[in-house]
């Protein structure tokens, strides 16, 4: 491995490690009462983006079937297409089950991942799966109210990357988070997952 590679890689280990950690702090709260330890959502919100294909999208389209949603974008190197792809897989593991869940890809970075750019991009993966972007304000919103860590990373030669949170947030039928699928988890752990996000709703 050269050093350079080696310097990315643990830059992107100590993303991983920084977004699981906001992620257990950030969106989960205690019930009280009867439910002592019991731990529940405390992320989502209205929203309204824009998917590959032109249709509007909001909260009330996360009603009536489970998700998986992931928080990346189109530029990113490593984890955004590893994760892609690993969701590919487990859609086509899943079998007939597949379709009673919505897989979404939400843009961090909608300045450059317009409608066409993500149509181009979600080409190489599973097609059921649903990109959406919108005006900056728009994804900005759903990011913090999804609780979602995004940070430009300005390169130079001029570009620049997003660090962003690497997990896989589930939501049941009720559009309510449930639980996640951390970055490269074993796939048969995240299956199962998926299978319990299913069955349950």
């Amino acid at each position: 491995m050269t050093p350079l590679k080696a310097v990315r890689l643990a830059a992107w280990t100590a993303v991983v490690a920084v977004g699981a950690i906001a992620a257990a702090i950030l969106v989960t709260k205690e019930f009280g009462g009867d439910s002592p330890g019991v731990m529940v959502a405390s992320v989502g919100g209205p929203f309204t983006l824009t998917d590959q294909h032109g249709a509007r999208v909001t909260e009330t389209d996360l009603k009536e079937h489970p998700s998986a949603m992931f928080f990346g974008y189109t530029f990113c190197p490593d984890v955004c297409p590893t994760t892609l792809f690993d969701l590919t897989t487990l859609m086509r593991d899943l079998g007939p089950e597949a379709d009673k869940l919505k897989v979404y890809f939400v843009t961090v970075d909608p300045e450059r991942d317009t409608q066409q750019v993500l149509a181009d991009y979600l080409q190489a993966f599973d097609p059921r799966i649903v990109g959406l972007t919108g005006t900056r304000e728009e994804t900005d919103q759903m990011l913090k109210d999804y609780r979602v860590f995004s940070r430009k990373v300005p390169q130079d030669d001029g570009t620049y990357l997003m660090d962003h949170t690497a997990t896989v947030y589930l939501l049941d039928s009720q559009g309510t988070f449930t639980g996640t699928i951390d970055y490269q988890e074993k796939s048969e752990t995240a299956l199962a997952k998926l299978k319990r996000l299913i069955a349950g709703s």
